[in-house]
């Protein structure tokens, strides 16, 4: 099934720095959350559908599995979505290679030129990178405007080596800043120095998120759950027309890039430990990772309701990073990957889905 989630109200998606008395006292929104908070939704609403004992330790993991183990269930997203004549579009994050063209006013992707062919340019990128990105020749450099988002049917086109049209974020949606303070617990007056600042969300009308749900039946067409900070709520909706996901190209374009549509982990920070990426992919030929364009780093945690503490927090590719790869030879993705997802860690829930363009 798919669902559609809209806010009743505002939303609360903090990110994964520290929020306290010593480290800071304004908390960040991030949207779309990451997989792990939806995850929890679902598998939280999953439990009241299947009508199970909360109080059965043993009969809770039976039917949604534990922390570590996810048991049947196989999600994508959340990803943006509107409700848009009558149906739903996706919306997807900027790709890291796109530069703004003064021009044209669109988008166009950089341009992986061999190293040794621009003469005294000297990098401090890894040695076994080959290629740099380079704005095309006839590109204009505007000044690049902040949270931007393609449209899927955008993201389409720039997979096949169009220039894009983006969305600015303040037409899906508005950050919102309250104020508030602490109070003691023995007294319900103020405690000094305990001022602190939160950012929510807040969809525009027929803004929400757009998730897929595998492995669980038996949901209504329609209700409602708790998601994010403050337990906020959200009504979903399943689609009538699912969107699905489209299927990777078989065999791979011999130059062909990976666009990641959500985060991503690797062993080895912005690559699998020691550069291999066997484990990814199958077929008779070879694949080597030529050009990186990243968006920095971001660290997923959260907090372990069931053990009262916080889970580990650990440095993942953001998602909108794209990876150029020559290929030699058949070369597929492999059929064994959980999810077809390209990541080393929870391919279940949603990390490391990708779509796949030419380069």
């Amino acid at each position: 099934m798919e669902l559609f989630l809209e806010a009743v109200d505002v939303w609360l998606f903090r990110d994964g720095r520290p929020f306290d008395a010593i480290s800071d006292h304004r908390a960040v929104s991030m949207f779309p959350p990451y997989p792990t908070v939806v995850q929890g939704a679902i598998r939280s609403r999953h439990l009241v559908v299947r009508g199970v004992d909360l109080h059965d330790p043993k009969a809770v993991e039976r039917t949604v599995g534990t922390v570590d183990n996810y048991g049947s269930l196989r999600m994508r997203g959340p990803l943006i979505a509107r409700r848009e004549s009558g149906r739903i579009v996706r919306y997807f994050p900027l790709p890291a290679d796109l530069v703004l063209d003064g021009n044209s006013g669109r988008y166009r992707a950089l341009e992986p030129r061999q190293i040794a062919s621009l003469g005294g340019v000297r990098v401090s990128t890894p040695s076994d990178l080959s290629a740099l990105l380079w704005p095309p020749e006839d590109l204009v450099p505007a000044k690049e405007q902040p949270d931007q988002w393609l449209r899927e049917d955008e993201l389409e086109r720039y997979l096949a080596g169009q220039p894009v049209e983006a969305t600015p974020g303040d037409r899906l949606f508005t950050r919102e800043y309250r104020t508030g303070i602490g109070l003691s617990d023995d007294t319900g007056t103020t405690r000094e120095g305990m001022i602190y600042h939160v950012e929510f969300i807040r969809p525009h009308p027929g803004v929400g998120l757009w998730v897929q749900v595998e492995g669980y039946e038996g949901w209504p067409r329609e209700g409602a759950l708790s998601l994010g900070g403050e337990r906020r709520a959200a009504r979903f909706v399943q689609l009538e027309q699912p969107l699905g996901w489209p299927a990777h190209p078989e065999p791979l374009p011999e130059r062909f890039k990976v666009y990641f549509a959500s985060p991503t982990y690797f062993s080895g920070g912005w690559q699998p430990a020691g550069g291999s990426w066997a484990r990814f992919f199958s077929g008779n030929g070879q694949v080597r990772l030529i050009a990186v364009a990243l968006k920095g780093y971001e660290s997923v945690g959260g907090f372990d309701l069931a053990g009262g503490r916080p889970k580990p927090a650990r440095r993942f590719v953001p998602a909108g990073s794209v990876y150029y790869f020559q290929a030699q030879g058949e070369v597929y993705l492999s059929a064994s990957l959980v999810n077809a997802a390209l990541t080393e860690l929870w391919p279940e829930i949603g990390f490391g889905q990708v779509r796949i363009g030419r380069w």
